[in-house]
C-alpha cells in the first residue's frame, strides 16, 4: 500500500497582520522562516510598535489603516485583543476580496465568532476561528519569535459554514508553524480555557495588586523570591488583552472564581483553626494532581 502524498503547503502571496504583537508577529516569523509567505503587511495602532516590527523584519510594510491593507490579501490574521475585533472586522469588511481567507488569535471563541458573524457576513465561510495555546508574558512585535507555536496545540473552530478550503488553508499554515492543530467547539473551548488560562491570570493579578496596596509594599516585594515570581509570573501579561478576555467570557469564569475563593475558605478557615490534618490532605491532593499533570504533559 502506498504512503498516503504529503500535505502541499500553501504560497501566501500577501499576508496581512492586523495586531503586531506576540502572535500574530510570531505567525509571520514562522511563515517567513518556512518561506511561505511573499510580503507581509502589518497594521497597528501605535507608530513605534510598527517601526520596530520592521526593524526587526517582523514585517515588510506598515500601514495604520486595515481596510487599505486588507486589500488584495490572500490570508488575514487579526491578532488584536477580543474586545478591538469587532471595530476590526467592520473596517476590514467592505475592502476583503471573495476569496481572502480570515483567521484570528483570540482566547475567547463565542464573542469572536459572533462578532464575525455579525460584522463579516459576506466573508463568513472563509473565516477560520483558531486559538494558538501558546504565549509569554511579553508583548509587541519585539517579544515576536519563529519558534512559538513549535509543537504547541492550536485549536480551530470551523462552523458549519466554513468553506472546506479555507479550513485547510489555516490548518496548514499553522501547521507550517510546527503547531499540532486540535478542535474544539467554541463553548466547550471557553469553558476550558476559563479554568486552565483565565482563571490563573486573574489570581495572578489580584495577588500582585493586593500585595502591592499593602503600606508596606516594596519591602514586601523587595523580600520576595522565586516562589512569588513563579506564582505571579503572568502577572506581566497585557492588561488590556487580558481584561478583554475576562469580561468577554464572564460566565465562565464567574463560576470559577465562586469554586476558587470556596477553597480558599477551606483554606483560611483551616488555617485560623490550627488544623494541620486538613492543611495537609488539600496540599497533599494538590500536589498529586499536579503530579499527574506534569507527566501526562511530557
Amino acid at each position: 500500500m502506498s504512503a498516503a502524498p504529503p500535505r502541499r503547503k500553501p504560497k501566501i502571496r500577501k499576508l496581512v497582520v492586523i495586531g503586531v504583537g506576540l502572535i500574530g508577529g510570531s505567525f509571520s516569523l514562522a511563515l517567513k522562516k518556512a518561506r511561505l509567505v511573499r510580503h507581509v503587511v502589518g497594521v497597528g495602532r501605535t507608530r513605534k510598535n510598527l517601526q520596530e516590527a520592521l526593524r526587526l523584519g517582523v514585517i515588510d510594510e506598515a500601514v495604520r489603516e486595515p481596510a487599505l491593507a486588507v486589500r488584495d490579501a490572500d490570508v488575514v490574521l487579526i491578532g488584536t485583543p477580543v474586545g478591538q475585533m469587532p471595530e476590526v472586522m467592520a473596517a476590514i469588511a467592505p475592502a476583503l476580496q471573495p476569496t481572502t481567507v480570515i483567521t484570528d488569535g483570540g482566547s475567547t471563541k463565542q464573542d469572536v465568532i459572533g462578532y464575525a458573524r455579525r460584522f463579516l457576513p459576506e466573508h463568513f465561510d472563509r473565516f477560520v476561528p483558531s486559538h494558538p495555546i501558546a504565549g509569554t508574558e511579553k508583548s509587541g512585535a519585539s517579544a515576536a519569535f519563529a519558534g512559538l507555536y513549535r509543537d504547541r496545540n492550536v485549536i480551530l473552530l470551523p462552523q458549519h459554514e466554513t468553506r472546506p478550503a479555507a479550513l485547510r488553508m489555516v490548518r496548514s499554515l499553522w501547521e507550517a508553524c510546527g503547531a499540532r492543530i486540535v478542535r474544539l467547539d467554541a463553548k466547550t473551548h471557553d469553558e476550558i480555557f476559563a479554568a486552565v488560562s483565565h482563571l490563573p491570570h486573574v489570581v495572578a493579578f489580584a495577588l500582585v495588586s493586593m500585595l502591592a496596596q499593602r503600606p508596606n509594599a516594596s519591602t514586601l516585594l523587595g523580600f520576595s523570591g522565586a516562589g512569588l515570581r513563579d506564582t505571579v509570573r503572568i502577572a506581566g501579561s497585557s492588561p488590556e488583552m487580558w481584561r478583554d478576555i475576562c469580561i468577554a467570557n464572564r460566565e465562565a469564569l464567574v463560576d470559577l472564581l465562586d469554586d476558587y475563593m470556596e477553597e480558599l475558605e477551606v483554606a483560611r478557615g483551616a488555617i485560623e483553626a490550627g488544623d494541620a490534618a486538613a492543611l495537609t490532605q488539600m496540599f497533599q491532593r494538590a500536589r498529586a494532581a499536579r503530579g499527574r499533570w506534569l507527566l501526562k504533559s511530557r
